[in-house]
């Protein structure tokens, strides 16, 4: 074992989370706050945002498990993956071109699904990075390197885009430069991965492939209908990521909907990644002790007084800056142990394709979640009421979990 406990192996699987977070980052805390700088006067930020993440969920979730399962052939992963990851960074390093907001939209969402499918292909490393008895830690670090590591570049897009006006550099083009140092930094921390990381896990290439991986998708939709423990767990997670992922995207144009400044949101935001490192590997030592199981439901529950925290009390920047700090306590944590606990429950040959259709059961309930929010906020001109709309499903999460049986 090395540096952190982890092999070099892991270490250059965690790393890629760290590249890839500073556009997760971007996107979350400054992205939605430019786009309401160009957006039509008088539109709603909530809800032009909310449709553009629901569009991005879908075509990811219609595309990923017929990807996964090429991708889980022998040699596909980091091709699919570079692919993914290439595309990405290119469309990130564009977003400072359009100055309208549907062209913005269009390219955010080419990035965002790229972004997603690179994911996709990265959790289905997973197995071929480490033991199934280290899934919990060596995921846990993932998500906790990631949350510290994007704050390097993102305090640098700060500092050109809040502070550019010091020597000469106006907001927009503080913000491409921004989408440039981001992409960049997501392209360098990638390479550890495609050196160092080998995919041991893969089914035999076979002639008819494209018709096999079609047919075969149907034999893992069945055997995954066959298994309970599985399909509780995916049905769990449903519903209580929805929550999740609605919280992460549309916090930032919640408060800008409240009034609350920019800056504070943003900074807010940057003391959740700081609270989330510590919390998620904390999250992966309490799995070891406690159970995976017993430490999801924990955070479902404390999501789930969130939600209802951000409806009812959320109103000024003081208790913005408490929600930022109570999601990065749970954040880390409830995405590392399902992406884990799943891994422990699939064949490891079929990883990918089996993280394909995790990742529909996780981007369709972000369709949902940003399509309740999106839909509530238009109908009762009430984001509150949007974000309420939403913790119905964290109860539903957890009744579902609470069911799976144990091993």
């Amino acid at each position: 074992m090395a540096l952190f406990g982890l092999t070099k192996q892991e270490r250059s699987w965690v790393l890629y989370d760290v590249g890839n977070s500073a556009f997760v980052m971007l996107s979350t805390a400054l992205i939605p706050v430019y786009f309401a700088s160009i957006a039509e006067p008088g539109s709603s930020v909530v809800v032009a945002w909310g449709y553009a993440e629901t569009v991005a969920s879908l075509v990811l979730a219609l595309l990923m498990p017929f990807l996964g399962s090429l991708a889980d052939l022998q040699g596909n992963k980091k091709k699919f993956l570079v692919g993914f990851m290439g595309t990405g960074a290119v469309a990130c390093a564009c977003l400072g071109g359009p100055t309208e907001a549907l062209p913005f939209l269009i390219l955010y969402v080419i990035s965002s699904i790229a972004l997603n499918g690179s994911m996709v292909f990265y959790d289905g490393m997973l197995v071929d990075a480490t033991t199934e008895d280290r899934y919990d830690k060596v995921s846990s670090h993932g998500y906790a390197w990631g949350y510290i590591g994007s704050c390097i570049p993102f305090v640098a897009c700060l500092a050109v885009v809040l502070g550019g006006g010091v020597i000469g550099i106006d907001m927009m083009l503080g913000m491409k430069i921004a989408f440039i140092i981001t992409a960049l930094w997501w392209v360098a921390f990638t390479i550890p991965l495609i050196r160092n990381v080998k995919q041991t896990h893969y089914k035999q290439r076979e002639p008819h492939q494209l018709r096999n991986s079609l047919t075969g998708l149907v034999g893992t939709l069945k055997a995954i209908v066959r298994d309970k423990r599985l399909l509780l767990f995916m049905v769990a997670f449903f519903f209580y990521i929805d929550g999740v992922h609605t919280v992460i995207k549309m916090s930032t144009s919640y408060g800008t909907d409240l009034g609350i400044d920019s800056t504070q949101l943003v900074l807010a935001l940057l003391v959740t990644q700081f609270v989330a490192f510590p919390s998620a590997i904390a999250y992966g030592r309490l799995a070891g002790k406690f159970g995976t199981k017993r430490m999801l439901l924990i955070a479902i529950f404390a999501y789930f007084c969130i939600v209802l925290f951000a409806a009812f009390f959320l109103r000024s920047a003081v208790e913005f800056w408490v929600l930022a700090i109570c999601v990065g306590l749970f954040q880390g944590g409830i995405q590392a142990l399902s992406r884990s606990e799943f891994g422990k429950l699939i064949p490891k040959d079929q990883a990918n394709e089996y993280y394909g259709f995790f990742d529909i059961f996780g981007k369709y309930a972000a369709v949902m979640g940003t399509f309740l929010v999106s839909v509530f906020t238009q109908i009762t001109g009430n984001s509150s009421i949007g974000v309420l709309s939403i913790a119905v499903l964290f109860l539903v999460g957890f009744a579902l979990l609470a069911k799976m049986p144990e091993k």
